[in-house]
């Protein structure tokens, strides 16, 4: 960088409010063009989820860079695949940052991934977005440079949980959860409801992590005498509870996380669907809100790609449009610490995907709002209740 544009990146950091060294937070940035990068499961099964992700953060590159870039800089995106395995996410996230340069993550993987991802991100002090889960230790305490889009999973849980028992009162309850991280979160989140609502637990169930047999689960919730259950599940895992209870003979109205909220899973559950309930702040492909979405989507996907678009999709697009929008605000003399600074001030931005996007200061969490959702075998989809 020759010294007049570090004199211009200077006046700009001052006049940002940023503080540091201009030089030493402009990685990934030319005159021409900003690098980002994101880390997801983009091979095996959590690829259904990884893949769509990465589909919607591609949408938003294509969309600022038909528009010109942003503030004249187009933009390039390095996707590396995890696999959904923690190891391999402290691998690529290091292969971003100190090999690729990247300026900012688009997206963290999973819970467990971002778990072990964390300390890098954090004292690398890289703008990174996290919205494939919001785990609490994403911003409890805050984390100056990370940004988690959506919402938090205990807190959805006890939403979802309370709702189901305001339609369904006096109802026994069960709870089938995942012995990890993720199975904690919905464990804390049906405690909350539980104690909230009062509700009458026969049954709790820890099962172990990838495990695809439940009807020993299911035969207990059973004989338990459940007339509603929490599945605590990732995808698979729900999709087998919901057709065990179905060969049972023993349809209860069953919850499931909004991680489940895509259309595979309806699809794949078939009839057992039928009392399925989840929560989620991501528009449904078909409502009205998410028209000029799904517009955009078919101007810059193929249909190949068309066919593998899901509610990650659109979590992709947001939370990158949320960093392009802060970056947007920091003009020519981009830096770390002026996106970070913008990112601290988004309000209510209004992405077409999702509820508004919200961060403040001291909250770096953008919880939207939440609406309750029920699954439609025969659309294999789902649906608002109103």
């Amino acid at each position: 960088m020759n010294r007049r544009l570090t004199t211009l990146a200077v006046i700009g950091l001052l006049s940002a409010g940023a503080v540091g060294p201009a030089a030493a937070q402009q990685q990934g940035v030319t005159d021409s063009e900003i690098v980002v990068g994101d880390i997801l499961p983009l091979t095996g099964p959590p690829a259904l989820l990884g893949v769509a992700h990465n589909l919607g953060v591609k949408v938003a590159v294509a969309e600022v860079n038909a528009a010109g870039g942003i503030n004249g800089r187009r933009v390039r995106l390095i996707s590396e695949d995890d696999g959904y395995v923690p190891s391999r996410t402290v691998q690529g996230v290091r292969k971003l940052i100190n090999s690729d340069k990247v300026f900012a993550l688009t997206s963290i993987s999973g819970t467990a991934q971002s778990q072990a991802a964390m300390p890098l991100i954090q004292q690398s002090g890289i703008p990174a977005m996290a919205p494939i889960t919001t785990y609490e230790g994403l911003y409890k305490p805050l984390i100056k440079n990370v940004f988690a889009v959506g919402y938090d999973m205990a807190d959805a849980v006890t939403e979802l949980v309370s709702r189901m028992a305001e339609r369904y009162p006096g109802k026994k309850w069960a709870l089938v959860s995942q012995d990890d991280e993720y199975g904690e979160n919905v464990r804390q989140g049906f405690d909350r409801a539980v104690k909230e609502k009062k509700l009458q637990v026969v049954s709790t169930q820890i099962y172990k992590k990838g495990q695809s047999d439940f009807s020993s689960e299911m035969l207990k919730v059973k004989q338990s005498g459940a007339e509603a259950l929490m599945a605590g599940g990732v995808l698979g895992e729900n999709v087998t509870m919901a057709k065990e209870l179905e060969r049972i003979g023993h349809k209860i109205p069953t919850g499931v996380t909004y991680v489940s909220r895509v259309p595979a899973s309806a699809k794949m559950m078939g009839s057992a669907a039928e009392n399925v309930y989840t929560i989620d702040y991501v528009y449904l492909e078909s409502e009205p809100e998410a028209k000029g979405f799904t517009e955009k989507l078919a101007k810059h996907l193929s249909q190949e790609e068309l066919a593998r678009v899901n509610r990650y999709t659109f979590t992709g697009y947001a939370s990158t449009r949320a960093l392009f929008d802060a970056i947007g605000r920091c003009g020519k003399a981009l830096t770390w610490n002026c996106t970070i600074a913008e990112l601290n001030k988004v309000k209510g931005l209004e992405t077409g995907a999702m509820t508004p996007v919200t961060f403040t200061p001291t909250n770096h969490l953008a919880a939207p709002k939440l609406f309750l959702l029920k699954a439609d075998p025969a659309g294999a989809t789902y649906k608002v209740v109103k």
